[in-house]
């Protein structure tokens, strides 16, 4: 199921309506604007439903710092209810606040998990069908689950051997590899994407969900925009109340992989975010740049891809353990 836009009332009235439809003017995400309205309505609800106008800074710190003390929620989510509140006062409400003196959550650092290249052909192995294929983009491109379930037909590039991310976290679109080993398979599923289009046309059903435009007919679309791993069954969007054929959700995905994790008897804090880990630090293995591998992964800063040199060890070397001078 995509992530669609809940409907606004026109015009609206209701401070949240309103907000929705300010964060829909400046184009956030819808889950970026779910998200910061889900810890803004957390602020309001911690200061027994005041008025935002009536608080301030000091009431900022008081519920951060509980979030933090009492809540024990981490350095990533502390930092995404302090970025609600901020676009709540700033741009939205038009109002200064002081310098803020909240407790912050303490963010040790973390070598992300990451398999061989033979754990992860392993994994591959003991996967079927569409999560296959899927797991597969995600080591072999570098994808991330959501990139991997949202992928259309005009995505792939099949004469260039590559993939291009459009639907991705914070909208940013990349170029990426398209293994050459996938190539025959993805074509077989892409055949079959269409052939499922095609019964559902005949049996009335033919809506295609296009970002932006949600009420857009299979004619105006295209076949361009199928999802290259459709769901198996149609259903209707709670929103929109059109019966469609959504993509293959993200959960049976992650579920597949969580089997084959164990069925393998990898002992480790493994999941999907671990293909494209692996992706970035076998690449770099290999002799890749890390500027090469920042553009594939769709990083804006060079220094999150530079974790990777720490995983393979790219920085220590030529250093000798001293257990070693002696032989």
């Amino acid at each position: 199921m995509e992530y669609l836009p809940r409907p606004i009332p026109t015009p609206p009235v209701r401070f949240m309506d309103r907000l929705r439809a300010f964060m829909r003017a400046k184009r956030l995400a819808y889950r970026t604007e779910d998200s910061y309205c889900h810890w803004i309505r957390d602020f309001i609800r911690f200061h027994g439903m005041q008025r935002p106008e009536h608080l301030g800074a000091k009431q900022i710190d008081q519920w951060l710092s509980h979030l933090v003390c009492d809540r024990s929620v981490s350095v990533n989510t502390q930092k995404i209810a302090l970025n609600a509140v901020v676009f709540l006062y700033r741009q939205f409400l038009r109002l200064d606040i002081e310098p803020l003196q909240f407790s912050r959550a303490k963010k040790g650092r973390k070598l992300p998990e990451v398999f061989s290249h033979e754990e992860a052909t392993q994994v591959l192995s003991l996967m079927s069908g569409p999560a296959s294929l899927a797991a597969s983009l995600m080591y072999g491109s570098g994808l991330r689950v959501m990139e991997a379930a949202r992928l259309r037909v005009r995505d792939l590039d099949f004469d260039r051997c590559s993939l291009i991310v459009r639907e991705s976290k914070g909208e940013k679109w990349r170029n990426t590899l398209l293994p050459e080993s996938l190539l025959a398979s993805l074509k077989a599923q892409v055949e079959m994407a269409t052939a499922l289009y095609r019964r559902d046309l005949e049996e009335g059903f033919g809506t295609i969900y296009v970002p932006g435009r949600p009420s857009v007919s299979h004619r105006e679309a295209g076949i361009e925009w199928l999802y290259v791993f459709p769901a198996q069954n149609r259903a209707l969007c709670p929103i929109t109340q059109v019966v469609r054929r959504h993509h293959m959700r993200e959960q049976q995905i992650r579920r597949a992989v969580r089997r084959a994790i164990k069925q393998a008897g990898i002992a480790k804090m493994a999941s999907c975010h671990t293909f494209r880990h692996s992706f970035a630090t076998n690449l770099l293995v290999a002799g890749t740049s890390i500027r090469d591998i920042q553009e594939l992964l769709g990083h804006s800063d060079v220094s999150t891809t530079m974790i990777y040199t720490h995983v393979v060890g790219k920085h220590k070397e030529g250093t000798i353990s001293p257990l070693d001078y002696l032989r």
